[in-house]
């Protein structure tokens, strides 16, 4: 029998309980009525917002489960496709004479899949510190235009589709902050756009001062997120669509790192409809962190 199912079972024999003793008390003091009515409503009251909040629980509970299955299976594909692709690419060169420009191109392909395996492995690894709340966010003056800089030269080399980046970084922002954290930051909002976007489109990226703000933007032209999965998408292991059909790669830690990181750093993150289509990113980092050059 399902839990959900003893659940219910056990509400309805409090609940039936509940009415068979009204009922006898009734019938042995009639002038107590109106006492009975009125303690039964508050109960009643009691008894339905207590199985209501036991039932969301219970759903929440199960979502939880549901997504962390979906990581599981998420997380052995992320690391089998680029294993199985390095260990082609080795096995290749071992046993044929190849040229030398496609001795380059089958190592510049592993190399790229290693790159993936250790973007991975970092995300699962701060995900676990993050949660456990063990990890301390040391803080440290460094460049953030140069952060910005070096990230996105990586991904435009690992991106394997033909995708055109804007970039309007401004020189020298300073930021005072956890540098690691941000490069976590930086990088998965980078790896998301082009996780979601199509052959042939752009993603911008904008790194402005606003007065006593820094500002930092990635743009995509996908298809965008709902009004109500604004907020989901920060949540451990939520992914947009069904997991049936979803073709999108990922493991839903990327956005949940997002999110914590920038709580401790004083900054906030919001989702931004991008026209005609698309998301925009937009991370504000407080007044207190921006540190003049």
């Amino acid at each position: 029998m399902k839990p959900i199912t003893i659940f219910y079972l056990i509400v309805g024999y409090v609940f039936a309980q509940f009415c068979w003793w009204a009922f006898l008390l009734v019938e042995l003091q009639k002038e107590k009525w109106i006492m009975v009515i009125g303690e039964g409503v508050v109960f009643i009251s009691i008894l339905l917002f207590a199985a209501y909040k036991m039932r969301k629980a219970m759903a929440d509970e199960d979502a939880l489960q549901s997504r962390h299955k979906n990581f599981l299976l998420s997380v052995t594909h992320e690391f089998k496709s680029p294993l199985a692709a390095i260990k082609l690419y080795l096995e290749t060169i071992e046993k044929r004479d190849l040229e030398k420009s496609q001795q380059k191109k089958f190592i510049s392909n592993s190399i790229k899949d290693i790159d993936r395996l250790d973007d991975l492995v970092e995300n699962m690894l701060i995900a676990t510190r993050i949660d456990d709340k063990s990890y301390l966010y040391p803080k440290s003056k460094f460049n953030f235009s140069q952060l910005v800089i070096v990230v996105l030269s990586r991904f435009r080399n690992l991106a394997a589709k033909t995708i055109t980046f804007e970039t309007s970084i401004q020189e020298d922002v300073y930021l005072k902050a956890d540098e690691f954290a941000l490069s976590s930051v930086v990088s998965n909002l980078i790896e998301n756009a082009i996780k979601y976007s199509s052959d042939n489109s752009k993603i911008a990226i904008r790194l402005m001062t606003d007065k006593d703000h820094v500002v930092f933007e990635v743009a995509d032209n996908g298809e965008g997120i709902a009004e109500e999965e604004k907020q989901k998408v920060f949540e451990k292991f939520y992914r947009i669509g069904n997991e049936n059909t979803r073709k999108t790669k990922g493991t839903g830690l990327g956005l949940f790192i997002v999110k914590e990181v920038l709580t401790h750093q004083k900054a906030s993150i919001k989702i931004i409809n991008n026209l005609p289509s698309g998301s925009v990113f937009r991370i504000v980092f407080i007044n207190n962190i921006l540190i003049p050059a």
